[in-house]
């Protein structure tokens, strides 16, 4: 039995150990929070233990963690996790800081853990297909890559304030859809971006609508377009144009039937949140985990794949701001 605990036991923790306790041979054996009453509710569900995060961390019953913390949290839990031996899962970004992500991998690299970057949409099984399709060669290589991703609707003021901005945030997703889709680092970003949902959100100083064009040495390129509010629910869609034709994941519906009237056809909207969007993705991703920490295999994404698409918001952030490409090295 694989012992699993889970640090941060809001939204995101709860998902995961929905996650854990539909998988064969893997618990969750005990909990952290800063609150308290947190703690005590998944444990509750769980039937986990409730515990302080260090002692989560230190105790002997623990054999891997889920970190689902703060992003400001991650550097310390990871430091710890690392020297106690423990395997690790952690939700993006690692860290806001490029240099203190390099730290958090010379750690992990030291205590030589299995580290997983928690990357999910990988995992969504339609995307999944195709990026396996397009590695079998099935449309020749990948010319274009287009990426679509919109939100029903913004977050918070408060919530954009320490979010890290648009590309942090929210393109991180896609910044690593995009290294995983074109099989080579892109060379230079274009970013541009605009506050057209929400003016607070351009007084915060960020922006709700952006795009993004990465370029690889090669010359492949990758369109990706952000937008806080999508009027018809959950934007997710990947389109691939290659040498020998195209591939195209669509959104996911709320149901498949289909009305035809007088006036025409009609489908349902898209899933509006991300937590059922992405449901089998969750699920698929803590699969990979679990098997891969029990078997002793390779995790992917790894720890280099947070830093590259942490690289990558980086890079277009500058790059909104400045309004010139910047050339990665």
């Amino acid at each position: 039995m694989l012992n699993i605990g889970i640090l941060g036991c809001g939204r995101i923790g709860a998902v995961h150990a929905g996650s854990i306790d539909r998988l064969e041979g893997v618990r969750v054996a005990a909990v952290a929070d800063a609150v308290p009453a947190a703690a005590e509710a998944l444990a509750a569900k769980t039937g986990a233990q409730a515990m302080g995060s260090q002692a989560l961390i230190a105790s002997a019953d623990v054999d891997a963690v889920v970190i689902g913390t703060p992003t400001d949290t991650h550097y310390d839990l990871i430091h710890a996790a690392a020297n106690a031996g423990k395997a690790i899962f952690c939700e993006k970004p690692i860290d806001m800081s490029a240099d203190r992500i390099r730290d958090c991998i010379a750690a992990v690299e030291v205590a030589a853990v299995p580290f997983m970057t928690a990357f999910n949409r990988r995992f969504d099984p339609n995307f999944a297909h195709l990026q396996a399709r397009l590695a079998a060669g099935h449309i020749g290589e990948a010319e274009i890559v287009t990426i679509l991703s919109r939100d029903p609707s913004p977050p918070p003021v408060s919530y954009i304030q320490s979010s890290g901005g648009i590309f942090r945030d929210m393109m991180i997703h896609d910044l690593d859809m995009a290294r995983f889709l074109l099989g080579e680092e892109p060379a230079t970003v274009f970013a541009v971006g605009s506050a057209l949902v929400d003016p607070e959100i351009g007084r915060a100083g960020d922006a709700d609508t952006a795009a993004v064009t990465l370029t690889t040495a090669s010359g492949k390129i990758c369109q990706i377009s952000n937008s806080r509010r999508a009027t018809y629910g959950y934007d997710q869609r990947i389109e691939v144009h290659g040498a020998k034709g195209m591939l195209r994941a669509a959104n996911v519906p709320e149901h498949t039937v289909e009305t035809a009237t007088v006036d025409g056809f009609a489908t349902a909207p898209a899933k509006h949140f991300f937590l059922e969007r992405y449901e089998a993705a969750y699920l698929a991703e803590m699969a990979h985990f679990v098997t891969a920490v029990r078997n002793g295999a390779p995790l992917s994404p790894g720890i280099t794949d947070g830093l590259r698409a942490q690289l990558l918001a980086d890079a277009a952030t500058h790059s909104w701001q400045t309004g010139q490409p910047v050339a990665l090295t």
